[in-house]
């Protein structure tokens, strides 16, 4: 059995799909920008606002679903410029702190809305 969640808290999806899919206790979090929910526009013009606001709305959708932050266990990050590596990382530390979710990060040519970092996460119960 599936269950679509969908919440305000995290942007609306901008294409054809879910924000979240959960499948048993495995939820996967599809890929967020970093739009504000209550403007649907990307934040700041940095990729230190921008990776905040991606795993800001991750958590909403997570805890939309009943999750926590320590449920994560990967993530997916997109970078427009693997030059933002560092600042990116430093931003995901911070909000990960003790816990290490498994993690990709990949340079892309483009992203949604020309956004300069684009994350997803799976989380297990």
């Amino acid at each position: 059995m599936k269950d679509f969640i969908a919440t305000k808290k995290a942007p609306q999806a901008i294409g054809p799909y879910s924000q979240a899919v959960l499948v048993e206790n495995t939820l996967y979090i599809s890929g967020q920008t970093p739009l504000v929910p209550e403007t649907m526009k990307i934040v700041g013009p940095g990729v230190k606002e921008q990776t905040k606001q991606c795993l800001n709305n991750i958590l909403a959708i997570a805890e939309a679903a009943s999750f926590k932050k320590e449920d994560i266990v990967k993530c997916g990050v997109f970078l427009k410029n693997m030059n933002d590596f560092k600042e990116m990382n430093g931003v995901y530390l911070e909000f990960f702190g003790d816990h290490k979710p498994a993690r990709v990060t990949v340079e892309v040519s483009r992203l949604p809305l020309d956004a300069l970092v684009e994350i997803d996460a799976i989380a297990v119960k």
